[in-house]
């Protein structure tokens, strides 16, 4: 993983990008902005989804998902390259011009690699079984691309196939991918459907298919990886009469047209007229085949291609359209509107149409009465796409926090990284419990209370993960388990939550409990050195110390080290400035952060990138630092800091983000950012002002509410806050709240080009949680 220091980042950024073109990697953009499709809105509005260049990320280790999809769908339809490993999380680089299949489920922007299901891939010629190789590429079915044939939108994908001369086309709806393949002159024109391909650590462990009639097949894949127990199932319609159907097991013809094992593949062959055009629609289910087939017909039950591509143009720009910017900045629209796009790719939904979904008990569970969804990247998304949905995506939050509470029913504890009905237990905390408290403290009312209630104390009282200590002692001992010290710190800032609605609900004793339980990140702040480090006993800290050695997975700290972790504490910030010595020597060490210089060592871990001195962007527990000088009286160092990330570290190059986007968490940082505000705290509801960066922007909210936010004055020299007003009611705290945020009206900033000494400093003016 490359870090840099800020005053390096010009040039590193110079110098990728000339590597890349050097590669004629840019010109993938060129070509988006050539072939782009042109699609009309049904109404005066600007189509929004122009700005949306899905391109951004796909370089350096942004991990994002390539291809065609409709926002939260089942569906992520795309192609998948033949290289694996960390930079192929999502099956696409930038870097890369293979495509073994296009596969029907992806990833973005997480870590690690699953998923890549039910691929279909076009070919003609001899049939060949197996993807091939990277150096023999002739021995299988892989075919080349260039970047100059590929385009790529929020909805639709484009690409010719070079090594067969066939042009491919995508789009989807919430659970359908909808292919259309424009064959050459050929007698050995092929669809191969290979149920053994899968992304990075995937495997399969059974697979079925059938042809069912003459233009349907049906079947299955299940498999185990980061998801343990994944089940896919599926129904492909033909628009062209299947004539010739083969299957195979791995490599060997059987007889017949079904066959069930661990790598089955089916093949059908055809011949072609010059440009005959072949089109599929594929629907997927996690319960049945006929619940496929079900989906398939009651989302897109004709044939039209554009049709369904227009459709998923307007479902896009719908949501697009609940946040517009007013610049004359068309690259910060691109970079803006591209990582609103990334908010909305998951969670996906998890459920068919009718309502049935797979559950994490096993069982199927017949229509629901909510949305179901899967891929809670939780520990994440709970820092700022949560609360952004809160705000721009409150219809979804009570599915979202139903849904949550259905898996605490069914696997006895709340999510923690849930994926395709499957806990997986990645990354530290009990992270769906400030998700969960945020939702009841903002009021939303579309869930069970007292259920939520129980779920999120139960996370609390469990036994595994490290609890059991922070019941006995209040901090866990750092030689009882790995990553201790950031694993104490998230249950400190859970339990706050709990408190909270322990405290709303008028459950006193708990309510006094989890307080005090939120308060344990004292224990691992040492006086002696003012960092956060793993203690061993009441007396003792671990030995030896360094605040900059990250050591991946085998330190006290998650995927960070001690300058990074000092400030994890959100939700009692005055504390930590107490604990510090108070407003000056906290605004000193805050300051040191930002141009410290020191080693991360040999086992570093990758995901610190982004570096200023030691804040690190490209990795989450630094997303809430910048805006902790507004706790301290100085807000001017938030919108300093904050300015120069939005403007350096979000671009619309390729390596347009500087570390795994991480399931949309790095890009509602900008969303909210870019507003000019963040929640600090998960679960207060209490945003903090920082520096917004456009003129204008006006955010559509529930009941059919909007927020216009005015920034008088702004440009890139007058980044500072002078006053602000709402709804013509001179507001003079550098923060916000939930509930005045929401109600609508008119926010007006004031911008100058110097720090305000006045605005936002009075002790009574800054946030209190």
């Amino acid at each position: 993983m490359k870090t840099q220091h800020y005053t390096m980042i010009l040039k590193t950024y110079l110098k990728k990008s000339s590597l890349l073109l050097t590669c004629a990697v840019l010109t993938s953009a060129m070509a988006f902005a050539q072939k782009r499709p042109v699609v009309f809105a049904k109404n005066k509005q600007e189509n929004l989804s122009k700005y949306v260049d899905p391109f951004i990320g796909t370089g350096f280790h942004g991990h994002v998902f390539v291809g065609a999809n409709v926002p939260f769908g089942a569906v992520q339809l795309g192609p998948s390259n033949i290289s694996q490993g960390w930079d192929w999380c999502s099956g696409y680089h930038i870097s890369d011009s293979t495509i073994v299949g296009f596969q029907h489920t992806h990833l973005s922007g997480t870590g690690i690699g699953d998923l890549g299901d039910l691929s279909f891939m076009p070919t003609t010629g001899a049939i060949k079984l197996t993807k091939g190789t990277l150096k023999d590429m002739q021995s299988g079915y892989v075919s080349l691309f260039s970047h100059q044939d590929e385009t790529v939108r929020p909805g639709y994908y484009a690409v010719k196939l070079k090594r067969y001369d066939i042009g491919v086309r995508l789009t989807t709806s919430e659970r359908v991918g909808f292919h259309e393949y424009t064959f050459p002159k050929s007698n050995q024109a092929h669809i191969i459907i290979d149920l053994q391909e899968g992304l990075n650590w995937d495997r399969p462990t059974k697979t079925s298919i059938k042809l069912l009639n003459p233009t349907t097949i049906t079947g299955y894949r299940l498999s185990t990886g980061w998801a343990k127990d994944q089940r896919i199932y599926f129904a492909a319609v033909f628009s062209k009469p299947i004539k010739n159907f083969a299957v195979y097991d791995s490599v060997v013809v059987k007889t017949g047209a079904a066959l069930t094992g661990e790598k089955v593949k089916g093949v059908i062959s055809f011949t072609t007229a010059e440009g005959e055009k072949v089109l599929v629609k594929v629907g997927v289910s996690p319960v049945s085949s006929e619940n496929a087939l079900a989906n398939i017909q009651a989302e897109i039950p004709g044939w039209s291609f554009n049709q369904v591509v227009a459709q998923a143009d307007q479902k896009w720009n719908k949501e697009l359209q609940k946040v517009v910017i007013k610049t004359a900045d068309e690259t910060q629209k691109r970079v803006f509107y591209t990582a609103l796009y990334h908010t909305m790719i998951a969670p996906s939904i998890f459920n068919d149409h009718n309502g049935d979904y797979w559950g994490t008990d096993k069982k199927v569970h017949k229509n629901a009465g909510f949305t179901n969804y899967t891929t809670f990247s939780l520990w994440d998304t709970y820092r700022a796409l949560n609360p952004l949905y809160t705000i721009i995506q409150p219809e979804k939050v009570n599915d979202i926090i139903n849904t949550m509470l259905a898996i605490y029913q069914q696997q006895g504890k709340l999510p923690v990284w849930h994926l395709m009905g499957n806990e997986t237990n990645t990354m530290v905390g009990y992270s769906a419990v400030p998700v969960v408290a945020d939702a009841y403290l903002k009021g939303f009312k579309g869930f069970d209370a007292a259920l939520a209630y129980k779920a999120i104390k139960s996370s609390a009282m469990d036994t595994d993960r490290g609890i059991h200590y922070v019941q006995k002692y209040g901090f866990i001992p750092a030689d009882s388990t790995v990553e201790s010290v950031a694993m104490g710190l998230e249950y400190s800032i859970d339990d706050w939550g709990i408190a909270a609605v322990a405290k709303r609900m008028g459950k006193t004793a708990d309510a006094d409990y989890f307080a005090k339980r939120a308060k344990n990140y004292r224990y691992y702040f040492d006086p002696a050195t003012h960092f956060m480090r793993g203690r061993l006993s009441e007396s003792q800290w671990r030995t030896p110390f360094s605040p900059f050695v990250s050591r991946h997975r085998a330190d006290d700290y998650t995927e960070g080290n001690a300058w990074q972790y000092t400030w994890l504490v959100p939700q009692d910030v005055k504390g930590l400035i107490n604990l510090q010595g108070g407003d000056q020597p906290f605004i000193e060490k805050l300051d040191s952060l930002f141009i410290a210089k020191g080693s991360l060592g040999k086992e570093g871990s990758p995901d610190i990138s982004g570096l200023i001195g030691q804040y690190a962007h490209g990795n989450e527990p630094s997303h809430h630092i910048t805006y902790l000088y507004a706790y301290a009286g100085q807000p001017w160092k938030t919108a300093e800091k904050v300015r120069f990330i939005m403007n350096n570290f979000y671009t619309d190059k390729h390596d347009g983000i500087i570390g795994n986007e991480d399931v949309g968490q790095m890009s509602a940082w900008y969303v909210l950012s870019s507003l000019g505000f963040y929640q600090v705290n998960p679960a207060s509801g209490v945003f903090v002002f920082g520096s917004p960066l456009f003129s204008e922007a006006t955010v559509k909210l529930a009941a059919g509410k909007t927020l216009h936010i005015v920034a008088k004055n702004n440009s890139p020299e007058n980044m500072y806050i002078q006053n602000a007003s709402l709804n013509g009611k001179k507001y003079t705290q550098s923060f916000i709240t939930y509930q005045d945020l929401t109600q609508g009206g008119e926010l007006v900033l004031e911008m100058g080009g110097k720090p305000s000494q006045t605005w936002g400093t009075l002790a009574a003016d800054r946030p209190q949680m």
